[in-house]
């Protein structure tokens, strides 16, 4: 399957390193990476690429990583696309004309970028994909692999297709691939908690375990979790459970505050209360967040069926005003967040 990995990041990287080193990787020259530009692929191979931690140490020397452009003529049966969401939906239609035939384009981002891609390009060419991998980019072609998480990939109108398994079979000889018949329910599981843990995080510049106790981080939590989960359910999709059940306990369109629920949120925090949020690191590195593919993607899809989303609003409304410099990561925030909603 001649593949093409775009995005030599933590998590392109990972999957590129390990895919060229796996022992059953006959023809490696099947595998080609595309660098964001030309300095950056001459220095990737120099340095090549390098693993530490879950999963064993290795380098890779790859032969075939170019920047994105020097493969334009070429035909692939599979794109992996593992840049950031924005970079993602930027390039797509330069890759949409790189496959062949038959080809199939993989995004890996959270919100909703498959779907976005699949609506642009067909769902026949876009297979849905996400990313459970703890993966951090030390340096340009240096990684650490922080869990022995895996890719979840998936057919976005459901079932399990033949390509499906023949994608996760290829890829799975390097890291870990599953194959779900509810990709569309899988990708609101993971997207109901970046849109709550992950930006609410960002907003107070804390983790959740810290931002949780005050009144005002609770209160947004619950807004913006139960608005994500109801546009969910209106626009047809069933979320499946991943580290929770993604209804809380007697869920009626709004959470129930008890004993049970607080079960629910312990939980969550026993697997996210203590990350530092990767919007609030992409701040610190003043980069490009994806709050419009997470809370932004919940917005504009409440808008088109009628439902209220503020506490998610407000929350891409701040995210933007940080990115522009105008406000600073703080719990004060938080409160500023829930005033539309008093």
């Amino acid at each position: 399957m001649k593949t093409l990995i775009v995005g030599i990041g933590a998590l392109g990287g990972i999957i590129a390193a390990r895919l060229l080193a796996a022992d059953s990787l006959v023809d490696s020259s099947s595998v080609l990476l595309a660098a964001r530009s030309a300095d950056s692929a001459a220095a990737l191979k120099t340095s090549g690429l390098h693993i530490t931690g879950v999963g064993g140490s290795l380098s890779v020397n790859p032969a075939n990583i170019e920047p994105l452009e020097h493969y334009s003529a070429e035909k692939f049966d599979l794109i992996v696309l593992a840049t950031k969401a924005h970079a993602a939906i930027e390039i797509a239609p330069q890759l949409a004309a790189m496959l062949s035939h038959e080809g199939t384009l993989l995004p890996i981002q959270n919100g909703g970028v498959s779907q976005m891609l699949a609506n642009r390009f067909g769902a026949e060419r876009v297979l849905g994909g996400l990313s459970n991998l703890g993966a951090t980019m030390i340096s340009p072609g240096n990684y650490e692999q922080r869990n022995a998480g895996h890719l979840l990939i998936g057919e976005l109108e459901g079932g399990i297709s033949k390509r499906a398994e023949q994608v996760a079979q290829w890829l799975g000889q390097g890291v870990q691939v599953r194959v779900t018949a509810n990709m569309r329910g899988a990708i609101w599981s993971k997207l109901l908690l970046n849109c709550s843990v992950t930006t609410i995080g960002a907003v107070a510049g804390c983790t959740m375990r810290a931002y949780i106790t005050l009144p005002a981080g609770r209160e947004l939590f619950i807004k913006a979790y139960d608005e994500a989960l109801s546009v969910a359910l209106a626009s047809g999709v069933q979320p499946e459970r991943m580290i929770v059940d993604p209804l809380p306990p007697n869920w009626n369109g709004q959470s129930i505050p008890g004993k049970a629920y607080d079960a629910w949120l312990t939980q969550i925090l026993d697997g996210y209360g203590d990350l530092k949020p990767s919007m609030l690191q992409d701040f610190e590195g003043g980069r490009t967040t994806e709050i419009d593919f997470i809370n932004g993607y919940v917005v504009d899809l409440a808008r088109k069926l009628g439902i209220a989303a503020p506490a998610n609003t407000a929350i891409v409304e701040i995210v933007h005003a940080i990115s522009r410099g105008e406000l600073s990561p703080n719990p004060t925030l938080l409160e500023q967040a829930l005033q539309p909603n008093q």
